[in-house]
């Protein structure tokens, strides 16, 4: 099924996901061990990579957005507590607006380097949104893009187990996407 029903996601819906997630994964373990364990000298060329991936993902981002929007959501198991439903709903608002403050952080640090980071990964020119900040401030954002985005691992389990939290596995496709 391409399109989403009101009781699967279809098959856009899914791939977007497990795209986005995967591609989180990767920027997630890339940012740790390029500002952990890369030579000095390799780490600019890392950060151009680990930006140019960032920048992909955002465009992912909109893209799911747009899909979501345009396309019926699954209800949620009908077994739901009223809380377990709100809770989910926050989670997930939660979790988009965490992927793109996440992402929104990373474009700024990306373009205030001395010499900006500006491509994706298919070379397309990515305009900056800030140029020039205090040493300060660029630390400052820098550390939350950090901070914020280890607690991306946190939000998704958070908001799989309660939208999940009472929903047999027959029913488990209302999850995935």
């Amino acid at each position: 099924m391409t399109f989403n029903s009101r009781t699967t996601w279809g098959w856009p819906a899914k791939a977007l996901h497990w795209i986005g997630a995967a591609i989180i994964l990767v920027l997630l373990v890339h940012g740790w061990w390029m500002t952990h364990m890369t030579p000095r000298p390799d780490r600019l060329a890392n950060y151009a990579w680990h930006s140019a991936l960032g920048y992909d993902l955002l465009v992912l981002i909109v893209l799911r957005l747009l899909w979501r929007w345009f396309n019926p959501v699954p209800e949620p198991p009908a077994g739901l507590k009223p809380w377990e439903r709100a809770a989910a709903r926050v989670g997930h608002v939660s979790l988009y607006v965490l992927m793109f403050i996440v992402s929104l952080t990373g474009w700024m640090v990306a373009t205030t380097f001395r010499v900006p980071i500006t491509k994706d990964l298919l070379g397309l020119d990515v305009p900056p949104i800030v140029t020039t900040v205090d040493r300060s401030v660029r630390q400052w954002i820098e550390e939350s893009h950090m901070v914020l985005a280890y607690l991306l691992p946190q939000s998704c389990s958070f908001t799989s187990s309660e939208r999940c939290v009472t929903i047999s596995s027959s029913a488990m496709t209302s999850c995935d996407a």
